[in-house]
């Protein structure tokens, strides 16, 4: 078997990281909150829309925020799709809510916005609709839905930076949401979050949750003699190295987007003949939504092809990858009552999908590499 010569991710490397890490140091501040972190900050708020923005540690500990701003308490029940990472369930399970696993749509694989209303009891407190791919969910059902049974929405887009729905960016629909900057990220510092906050009266809380429960930021802004524990939090501030990691990326913003977008449409344009050929499936974008080219994943005819086809490119020197396991059928799932045939589409699309290499620093010889391994794989 060949050594593996085209991961399937690299984490991106943009000029001025070391200079800003080095600034830091020199600076002094290697804790968080500091420059970096409030340049972050602002810029996040500028180019999401969202009115106040928080880079966190990272979105799993984004997604815990949202739960505690939320006060899920024990005995709530929390509607998420189970085709989506552990982190999005774990946030509200660590409040002792109960999640109540939704199907995904065949389509964009997003929460299927028609099931959710036949889940709701009167113990949901909220809904969190996964942007997958960083494909906007249907949020013009979802948010009328959420009103009707004042129920609060949280938008995972950990996918879905730059993305778009209807003209409008992911992550500003919800009453919160949270962003991924881990290094298989478009914008990355290895591991990193934000929580975007949609709704003004939570700003406060949400600086001292992420503070350890402390008004700490008021004292450092002055307004307040002294800083005390007046809330549940945790520790949930980046380093300034980090931060600064972080900014220097976000600055490399359009030259990131261009690379892989190139990258996707050239999966697109040349294996499309391909995949019409063996009944494989591409992405499906609707028209109204704009995806941040996070991810270009093939749906195969059977989970026996998809093993082949992994296996196959593994042997030529390309590593591929499936992604989600239904969060219904894993342990904790049945443990809280599900069962097969719960999701019957997350089973199925589970068991199919492929996600391609896709990373800023794919070189074009190495593209057109994996792009040729394709075209050769005939093991249907």
């Amino acid at each position: 078997m060949n050594q593996i010569k085209i991961p399937f991710n690299l984490p991106a490397m943009v000029p001025n990281e070391l200079e800003n890490i080095q600034d830091v140091i020199v600076k002094g501040h290697l804790a968080g909150d500091g420059e970096y972190t409030k340049k972050c900050n602002a810029l996040l708020e500028q180019i999401t829309g969202a009115q106040k923005v928080l880079i966190t540690t990272n979105c799993t500990h984004a997604l815990e925020m949202t739960a505690m701003l939320l006060d899920i308490h024990p005995g709530d029940e929390v509607i998420i799709p189970s085709f989506t990472f552990v982190s999005t369930v774990n946030a509200f399970v660590l409040r002792g809510a109960k999640p109540v696993f939704a199907d995904i749509r065949p389509d964009t694989l997003n929460l299927d916005e028609t099931k959710i209303e036949k889940l709701i009891t009167s113990k949901t407190k909220a809904v969190v609709p996964v942007h997958y791919a960083g494909v906007g969910c249907e949020m013009d059902a979802i948010l009328p839905i959420a009103k009707k049974h004042n129920l609060k929405v949280v938008e995972d887009n950990a996918h879905g930076l730059f993305g778009k729905y209807k003209g409008q960016n992911l992550g500003t629909f919800g009453d919160l949401a949270t962003q991924s900057f881990h290094e298989t990220k478009n914008i990355s510092c290895g591991e990193g979050g934000a929580i975007l906050i949609n709704s003004a009266e939570m700003n406060d809380r949400a600086e001292i949750i992420r503070e350890k429960g402390t008004n700490r930021s008021r004292f450092f802004r002055g307004q307040i003699d002294k800083y005390s524990w007046v809330d549940i939090g945790s520790s949930y501030l980046p380093s300034e190295v980090l931060a600064a990691i972080l900014f220097t990326q976000l600055e490399a913003r359009e030259a990131i987007q261009q690379k892989r977008g190139h990258i996707w449409n050239s999966y697109a344009s040349s294996l499309v003949g391909w995949a019409q050929r063996h009944d494989v499936r591409f992405p499906i974008i609707p028209d109204y939504c704009q995806q941040p080219s996070h991810m270009f994943y093939l749906l195969m005819p059977s989970l026996e092809i998809r093993t082949r086809f992994i296996r196959f490119m593994k042997s030529m020197g390309v590593l591929c990858v499936f992604h989600y396991l239904p969060l219904h059928l894993s342990d904790m799932g049945i443990g809280f009552g599900s069962k097969p045939g719960d999701c019957p589409v997350t089973e199925d699309i589970s068991d199919r999908l492929v996600r391609l290499p896709l990373f800023y620093n794919l070189e074009q010889k190495d593209l057109d590499y994996v792009i040729e391994q394709i075209l050769s794989f005939n093991e249907f």
